[in-house]
C-alpha cells in the first residue's frame, strides 16, 4: 500500500461541532484567533458509528448496548472463533483473525489493555490512517444565549422545570488533514478495501450521525492524494487553501474556497501521485486561477486526469 494525503472539509451551522467537557461542554475554540476546534477523536468517532450501522465489527464502542472493558470487548469477539483462545497470550494467527474483524483497529489502531488473575497484559497497534486536529478557516462566534429550559424538574420539589446550557456555534467552516501510512498499514493488515470504505464514510458519516447538537453539519469537500510509493508524502494541504471571506460567515452561500496553492502544489508533485480520490458538494464554490466552479472542472488536464470519484 503507498501513502495519501487527505484534506476534508465540512461546515456546521448552528451546532455544537465538539463540546469540551471542561468547560460545559461550549464548543472548543481558539478564542485568540476566533477559530473552532474539533479533535481527531471526535472525527474519528462519526467513522466508527457509520461502520457499526453498516454491519463492521468495531473495537471502540459498545458491545450489545453495554460498555465493557477491553478484555471483555476481546472475549466476546472470539465468542466467534473457531477453537480455544487465552485473550492474554494470543498466537500470531488469533491476532491476525482478530484485525481482520476490526476495522476500526485496522484503520486507527488501538491500545488493547487486557486484565488476568495474574498480571494484566495490552495489545498496541499503531494505526495507519491518523488525523490531526480540525480547525475552522473562518472566525467563528458563539450563538449569544445559550440558555434553553426543560418541562421536568430535577427532583419531586421542582416543577418549574430546569434550566441548561446549549452552546452552539453561528457558522464554522472547518478543515481536517490525515495521512494513510503504507508501511503501518502492513502491521494492523490494513486492505485497499478498508481504504475504499473510508473514503465513503467521510463523505456519508457526519450527516448519517446527525443529533440534536449535531444536526447541522455537512460534509464539502473530500480528497485523498494517493502516491505511487510509501515514501512520499506532501504534509498538511490545509495550508494551500484559504477562504476569500473569513468574518460574518452564516451559511455555505457565502463561502468562496481558494485552491491556486493546492492546485499548484498538486501539480509540482503530480510525478508522485498516483489517484486523486474525491468527493465535492455541489454548494461548494471553488476558485483557481480567477476561474470558479467544480473541482473537476477547475484542475489543470494533468491532475484532472487522475481524479476518481469515491461515491
Amino acid at each position: 500500500m503507498n501513502n495519501s494525503d487527505i484534506l476534508f472539509l465540512y461546515d456546521a451551522k448552528l451546532t455544537n461541532p465538539n463540546g469540551d467537557i471542561d468547560e460545559e461542554n461550549r464548543p472548543r475554540m481558539d478564542y485568540e484567533r476566533s477559530v473552532n476546534l474539533v479533535s481527531d477523536v471526535r472525527l474519528k468517532r462519526y467513522l466508527r458509528d457509520y461502520f457499526e450501522q453498516i454491519g463492521k465489527e468495531i473495537f471502540v464502542g459498545k458491545v450489545d448496548g453495554e460498555t465493557v472493558n477491553a478484555t471483555e470487548r476481546i472475549k466476546r469477539l472470539f465468542g466467534k472463533f473457531d477453537g480455544k483462545v487465552n485473550v492474554n497470550k494470543l498466537s500470531k494467527e488469533q491476532q491476525d483473525w482478530m484485525l481482520d474483524q476490526l476495522i476500526d483497529v485496522r484503520l486507527f489502531g488501538a491500545t488493547m489493555p487486557l486484565k488476568s488473575e495474574d498480571k494484566g497484559s495490552s495489545m498496541t497497534f499503531i494505526g495507519p490512517i491518523q488525523f490531526n486536529w480540525g480547525y475552522s478557516l473562518n472566525k467563528v462566534t458563539l450563538v449569544e444565549s445559550a440558555s434553553i429550559t426543560s418541562q421536568f424538574g430535577s427532583d419531586d420539589k421542582n416543577d418549574g422545570g430546569n434550566i441548561g446550557k446549549d452552546y452552539r456555534v453561528y457558522y464554522s467552516f472547518l478543515a481536517f488533514h490525515g495521512i494513510v501510512s503504507g508501511h503501518r498499514a502492513t502491521h494492523t493488515r490494513l486492505a485497499e478495501d478498508d481504504v475504499r470504505l473510508l473514503d465513503q464514510a467521510m463523505v456519508k458519516a457526519i450527516p448519517l450521525s446527525a443529533t440534536r447538537s449535531k444536526v447541522g453539519q455537512y460534509p464539502r469537500l473530500y480528497m485523498r492524494v494517493e502516491y505511487t510509493s510509501p515514501e512520499f508524502v506532501a504534509g498538511d494541504l490545509r495550508d494551500l487553501i484559504s477562504l476569500t471571506e473569513t468574518e460574518g460567515l452564516r451559511s455555505i452561500s457565502e463561502v468562496e474556497l481558494r485552491i491556486d496553492a493546492l492546485v499548484n502544489r498538486l501539480l509540482e508533485i503530480n510525478d508522485e501521485i498516483a489517484h486523486v480520490y474525491y468527493w465535492q458538494d455541489s454548494n461548494l464554490l471553488l476558485s483557481y486561477e480567477g476561474q470558479k466552479g467544480q473541482l473537476a472542472d477547475l484542475l489543470p488536464n494533468d491532475v484532472a486526469g487522475k481524479l476518481v470519484s469515491v461515491l
